[in-house]
């Protein structure tokens, strides 16, 4: 006869066959009274400790919105797309539509026209167009979603979005970049980096210009622009020679500055200059606020390889006299004040070019849809289905890392974003630039002759084909942004021994030696 097996009382669920068969009163070859009092041990710590917080832990349930924009597949980021997304509200989609309706009213009519005026340099019909598209902007409430977080109402009427963040600030620029580049940097470029080291340091002794200046930009009446780069020194921020001499109750300004966007139009220049003697490198640079009325200042457009509606700009300030109230911040503080605003800037350039590289891919596919070749569509043959499908992946991959260092911004503080953020948003820039120069160069080859034609179906192609490299270059280089991010993670710990250096102090000792005995 078999021994007598085990049986154990019941234990657990009284739901038939919920528990497995030895809670259920069976016999059981395996189990004995050690198992039985752990299994109760084991159950009184899960429904004690365990079961009253797992609906907390559980994640939430993330909201879908629904389809928006485009229906060619992957031309617009992922959330417009129908997928779930953990960083949009109610706020935001509304936002969005609001802003595309402002884009597509208003400003698409006008792209192609507004681009060839600036490429012919009709500089009275560009610069009505800038100013109507300011007014026009803030009438729609759209200009204070250019200058960062938070809203600035203490400076506008403009109603702010529910729960305004960083969030409602790339939807502004992503919408706003769909026309092209060259009409971003028109209608944001100037004010998004101009305007921020006046609302962050202000003008403590003339707060009423500070606040004229920044409520007539926000209102769309007044245009500014920031004037950093010089001929000689560009990303070498600190070698900045365009000078400001004290004069007693002012300063005297001289010296140029290149590059500068929405220069020739503008009504305000937020210059960095030299305070300090020469050799003080960037404890001698201050910041200060002018005004186009100051005598002495001229500006000249350059003529560039793209962004043409912008109005990229040569400024000469020929003993421009600037009251020392003019002053942003505190003299001496001018090079924190240019760094504070780069992280802003350069998230600002990598979301542009991440749509712009987007548009590649939107208007490829249209293309190739409609365009018959040996007896098929276009799209039909795999070279150029894979052509589309590696664009559009990069494209992904690029919105995905832009929305992750948006979510940063918007958990952090300024400063905590610049002692974090410096050395990712560096990558970010250079992968941006990148891809968005890989997307216009492929969209090219699909459009073939329509993308290398100004004008017709491949009138976006060709404009952000000619764009790019103010992606890849203006706000640092990718060279720059490399070695930024190289020293920001800290990748070099320690130096290898010069073999020079021993040699070096040798001569040295030596030298002291010989004139010690003189």
């Amino acid at each position: 006869m078999p021994p007598t097996l085990p049986t154990h009382a019941a234990f657990g669920s009284e739901v038939p066959l919920a528990e497995p068969s030895w809670y259920q009163n069976l016999n059981s070859p395996y189990y004995n009274a050690s198992h039985v009092a752990w299994r109760a041990k084991l159950r009184d710590f899960f429904e004690r400790e365990v079961e009253p917080i797992v609906d907390a832990t559980m994640p939430p349930t993330l909201p879908t919105h629904a389809a928006f924009g485009s229906e060619v597949p992957l031309a617009e980021p992922s959330w417009y797309q129908n997928l779930n997304s953990p960083y949009y509200n109610a706020s935001h989609v509304a936002w969005r539509a609001k802003l595309r309706d402002f884009f597509e009213r208003e400003v698409e009519p006008i792209v192609d026209d507004w681009d060839m005026k600036a490429v012919q340099n009709n500089h009275a019909a560009c610069a009505e167009y800038i100013k109507r598209m300011y007014k026009k902007s803030a009438e729609y409430g759209i200009l204070p979603a250019c200058v960062g977080k938070p809203w600035p109402r203490a400076f506008t009427d403009a109603a702010e979005p529910e729960g305004y963040d960083y969030f409602h600030e790339l939807i502004n620029v992503d919408e706003g970049t769909r026309s092209g580049g060259g009409i971003a940097w028109a209608m944001m470029g100037g004010l998004g980096i101009g305007l921020p080291p006046v609302l962050n340091f202000g003008l403590p002794q003339n707060r009423a210009l500070e606040e004229r200046c920044v409520k007539e930009c926000l209102a769309g009446e007044k245009i500014i622009c920031l004037c950093i780069t010089e001929p000689g020194a560009g990303s070498d921020v600190s070698n900045l020679a365009c000078t400001a001499r004290d004069a007693g109750d002012h300063y005297v300004v001289d010296g140029n500055k290149k590059w500068i966007t929405n220069g020739i139009y503008a009504d305000y220049f937020t210059v960095a200059v030299r305070t300090g003697p020469p050799g003080s490198a960037h404890k001698g640079l201050s910041m200060l606020l002018l005004e186009k009325s100051m005598p002495g200042i001229t500006c000249s457009k350059i003529e560039c390889m793209g962004v043409w509606p912008s109005g990229t700009t040569y400024i000469e300030f020929d003993g421009v006299k600037v009251p020392k109230e003019n002053v942003v911040g505190v003299v001496g503080g001018g090079f924190k004040q240019v760094m504070y605003n780069f992280n802003h800037e350069r998230w600002l350039l990598a979301a542009q070019a991440s749509r712009m590289a987007r548009t590649c891919v939107e208007e490829s596919l249209s293309f190739a849809r409609t365009r018959r070749t040996f007896g098929k569509f276009l799209i039909e043959h795999q070279a150029i289905q894979h052509k589309i499908g590696e664009m559009a992946r990069q494209c992904e991959g690029l919105t995905a890392w832009v929305e992750n260092i948006t979510f940063q911004m918007n958990t952090m503080s300024k400063e905590e974003q610049n002692r974090k953020l410096g050395g990712h948003i560096a990558l970010l820039k250079l992968s941006s630039s990148r891809v968005a120069e890989f997307c216009a160069s492929n969209a090219m080859q699909v459009l073939g002759g329509a993308g290398y034609t100004r004008g017709g179906k491949g009138v976006k192609v060709e404009r952000v084909y000619r764009e790019v490299k103010a992606y890849a270059i203006p706000g640092g280089s990718e060279e720059i942004m490399l070695n930024l991010a190289a020293g920001q993670f800290g990748f070099v710990t320690r130096s290898a021994p010069d073999p020079r250096d021993k040699a070096i102090k040798a001569l040295q000792e030596e030298l002291k030696r010989i004139k010690s005995k003189m």
